[in-house]
Formats: structure tokens, C-alpha cells, sequence
């Protein structure tokens, strides 16, 4: 049995797996199997109103999981699926209440890593799959960043480096368009498809997706984001690391970017850095799901 059948067989058995995405590496469960769900959080130690995006190899699966499906769906599912583009739908009932946190609404995904595919093709069932890591902590780009977290607690499928390397842009199509996370999937580019404008809304008391109300992506060093090379050179001792896409005088910075980011921090986490300093500069602040990420990690 080679590692993408044991993937299946576990899942079907009510087991968690950790399966390569082009974003990061997701912690599954089968969304029929409730122990396997109420795993995931305690795994990570996850909120429970913190909901779980569903993960689909086909859109048939779609009529399974909501219900009122607009024509915009389709019309993103076209444009962006497979793909990094998460899109939140009225539920039908009888979804697990450990999915949706309680509310009335689903997120759904179609991955197109291809180990992924494999998986959810011949499991033939969707998959809730939150960031493998423990919440808070920055999200997993390879298998090793997900044994850090989770020793062999679970399965672990390889798939290389995550391509993207940071979470799917969230959109919700429940009322009007609206962004409930940002990532590689631009807010014009959503625009184009849909031919409208798109509201966007970073903050929430009850998360409509993941990535909304805690604190997020965020190593144990402290993060500060500076927009003065200058202040950055006064603010950044020794036992700092420096990232920047521009040159910092008298210290040595490392370039960074969505691709980098959380293999950065827990670099930095490793090497038991304290803190961790990064420029943004004019054309970074063009990368608004790297910017959002980079946000979440420094609050608190």
C-alpha cells in the first residue's frame, strides 16, 4: 500500500491525515466521520467557533455541502478552481456543526496540488482540513514544519514545499461578494470575473472562515513591521532577524515573500531569535495577503 492509499484508507476509517495543498499543508478529516473533527481541534488547539474550510475534488460535491448556490460561484469556480480561492456558501443541514461553528453558512475549496487530488478523488468524499499547526502558530510549507508541531500524532503525507505558501483568499458569496481574507487570488482579479466591486472586511467578532478574530500565523519571536529603513536600524538588536526585499545598511537582511514567509518565522523560532524586524517596502505592500499575514503575526 503506497502513502496516497494509506491517506485514503485512514480517512475512511475516521483517522486524521495531513495532505499537501499548494497553500500549506491542511490536518483532514472525513466530514462524515465526528470523531476524526472533534480531533482537529483538539490537535491544534483550535477554538471551536473557529470554522473549517471543506475541501472538494469535484463540483458535484457542492450540491452536497450548500444549498442557494449563486451563478457567481460558477463563475468563480470556472475562472479560479482548482485553485487557491476558498468561497463561503449557505449550508444544507445536517453538516456537522464542528465544520461551520455553529453557523449557517460552509467554505469550500477545490485544491489543485495533485497529491491532494489523488486523495480526495479516490476517497470520494470531502475533507474539512484546517493548517496543519498548532493555532496561532505559523502555518506548515513542508512535512518537517508539520512534525515540529505534531511529532507522529498523525499521518503525514509528503508533497514538497507548498507553492504558494500562505492560506487561500476567502470569499464570501452569501448577500453581496464580499473578502473575508485576502491571499494570491487578488481582489481585482475576483472583480474581473465577477464584474462587480468587492467589499472587503478583515475583522469580526464571530469568524465567518478561518484567519479572522485570533491571533494568527505568528511565531514565537516577536514580529514588528516598519515602513522606515531607519527606525528598523534603531529598533533591531543583535539576536534580530532582519527581512527585507531591500538592502538595510549595516545589517544583513533576508529577502522574504508569501512563498517564504512561515519557513522565515519558524527559522527564526529555531535559531531562538526574539525578534524578528521586517521592512515593507512600496512594492511588498502590493501583496495584500502577504501584508494580512504578515499583520495577524505581529498582534499581541
Amino acid at each position: 500500500m503506497n502513502i496516497i492509499e494509506k491517506a485514503i484508507e485512514d480517512f475512511k476509517q475516521g483517522k486524521n491525515v495531513v495532505i499537501p495543498t499548494e497553500t500549506v499543508y491542511g490536518l483532514g478529516a472525513s466530514i462524515y466521520q465526528e470523531k476524526a473533527l472533534k480531533n482537529i481541534f483538539s490537535l491544534k488547539n483550535r477554538p471551536s467557533d473557529n470554522p473549517l474550510i471543506v475541501h472538494i475534488h469535484c463540483l458535484e460535491e457542492v450540491k452536497k455541502l450548500a444549498r442557494e448556490i449563486p451563478k457567481e460561484f460558477y463563475l468563480l469556480a470556472e475562472a479560479f478552481f482548482p485553485g487557491p480561492l476558498t468561497v463561503i456558501l449557505k449550508k444544507k443541514k445536517g453538516l456537522s456543526h464542528l465544520i461551520t461553528a455553529g453557523l449557517d453558512t460552509v467554505a469550500i475549496r477545490m485544491p489543485k496540488h495533485p497529491i491532494a487530488k489523488k486523495i480526495l478523488e479516490g476517497l470520494g468524499e470531502p475533507v474539512a482540513a484546517p493548517s496543519a499547526n498548532l493555532s496561532g502558530k505559523p502555518s506548515p510549507t513542508t512535512k518537517e514544519h508539520v512534525k515540529s508541531d505534531f511529532g507522529d500524532a498523525v499521518l503525514v503525507v509528503d508533497g514538497g514545499a507548498c507553492e504558494i505558501g500562505i492560506e487561500s483568499t476567502v470569499i464570501s458569496l452569501v448577500d453581496t461578494p464580499k473578502i473575508f481574507r485576502p491571499g494570491s487570488i487578488t481582489k481585482s482579479e475576483l472583480e474581473r470575473v465577477l464584474g462587480c466591486s468587492i467589499s472587503e472586511t478583515k475583522e469580526t467578532t464571530k469568524p465567518v472562515c478561518p484567519g479572522m478574530k485570533y491571533r494568527h500565523y505568528a511565531p514565537n519571536a516577536t514580529v514588528t513591521i516598519f515602513q522606515d529603513k531607519e527606525d528598523l536600524q534603531k529598533n533591531s538588536d543583535s539576536n534580530c532577524m532582519v527581512l527585507s526585499n531591500e538592502e538595510i545598511l549595516g545589517r544583513d537582511a533576508i529577502p522574504y515573500s508569501s512563498a517564504t514567509i512561515y519557513s522565515l518565522f519558524r527559522e527564526a523560532d529555531s535559531n531562538k531569535m526574539k525578534s524578528i524586524s521586517i521592512y515593507l517596502d512600496s512594492n511588498t505592500k502590493n501583496d495584500s495577503g502577504l501584508v494580512n499575514r504578515l499583520e495577524k503575526a505581529s498582534k499581541g
